[in-house]
């Protein structure tokens, strides 16, 4: 059930290898893929897809979990844990629902056309888009604070993906002049530094790292705990860090899906 929340979006149900998952669309223009992250399909997100639309693309949307407009957090915490789909622990590897996610972002490309797809995940989507380039369509991924594998140690290094996808991007990433853009505040505890230096050490220069200041006594008064870059910590201000963000995301999706 969408309700207003979801005025102008469409919807249909997307199957891939018995997987099948709602989706919701709107806009005209490149594709999208907009992933939520894990409080769900809340307002913030749909006001970054309407942003989005407004900007000349059209968003894809799939609802992993949940209803839209519902926010509970220990539920769907709970829900993600037990699922098969995420690989929230698991260190070299990519989750399973990036499967299902690589025959949408096929579709959307089908559908729009242009040069191919660009994506955005968020917090336990954060990562995707390098398991997502393993789809030739996908061509301009945006990783928000990739949290996954979430853990200490060593998984704070890891970026999610299989070694071999990983040479994959790095190949596509040189041969066809693209780049992956990262965002992540400085004192995200689940997504840490560690994590953007291994993919800026994997990918060189074609990582554009975007951080943003979050240490006690910034000069935006951003909180230590900031999280969501594009949602729920997104501040619309000109000067506002987060607000730069969101400009590099438009600026890197018109440069690789319009140019």
């Amino acid at each position: 059930m969408s309700g207003p929340f979801l005025d102008g979006f469409d919807q249909f149900d997307f199957t891939s290898e018995g997987t099948t998952k709602t989706v919701y669309v709107r806009g005209e223009g490149p594709a999208i893929v907009l992933m939520h992250e894990l409080p769900g399909m809340v307002p913030e997100c749909v006001q970054l897809a309407h942003r989005l639309v407004t900007r000349g693309y059209r968003v894809y949307m799939p609802l992993f979990f949940g209803e839209p407009n519902t926010m509970k957090i220990v539920r769907y915490t709970a829900q993600v844990c037990i699922s098969n789909e995420f690989a929230l622990f698991a260190q070299g590897q990519s989750s399973p629902i990036t499967t299902w996610l690589r025959a949408l972002c096929r579709r959307a490309h089908d559908e729009c056309g242009g040069p191919g797809v660009g994506t955005i995940g968020m917090c336990l989507t954060g990562g995707f888009g390098l398991a997502l380039m393993a789809e030739p369509a996908v061509i301009a991924p945006v990783l928000s604070q990739p949290s996954l594998p979430i853990g200490p140690g060593n998984r704070q290094a890891d970026p999610g993906v299989e070694p071999a996808v990983l040479a994959q991007v790095r190949e596509r990433l040189d041969t066809e002049d693209r780049q992956v853009l990262g965002l992540r505040f400085t004192g995200d505890r689940l997504c840490r530094q560690p994590r953007f230096d291994t993919l800026s050490r994997e990918l060189g220069d074609r990582f554009l790292r975007f951080e943003i200041d979050s240490s006690r006594g910034n000069a935006h008064g951003i909180k230590p705990w900031a999280h969501s870059v594009l949602t729920v910590d997104y501040v619309d201000r000109a000067d506002h860090p987060t607000r730069q963000a969101l400009d590099q995301v438009f600026e890197f999706m018109d440069r690789h899906l319009h140019g």
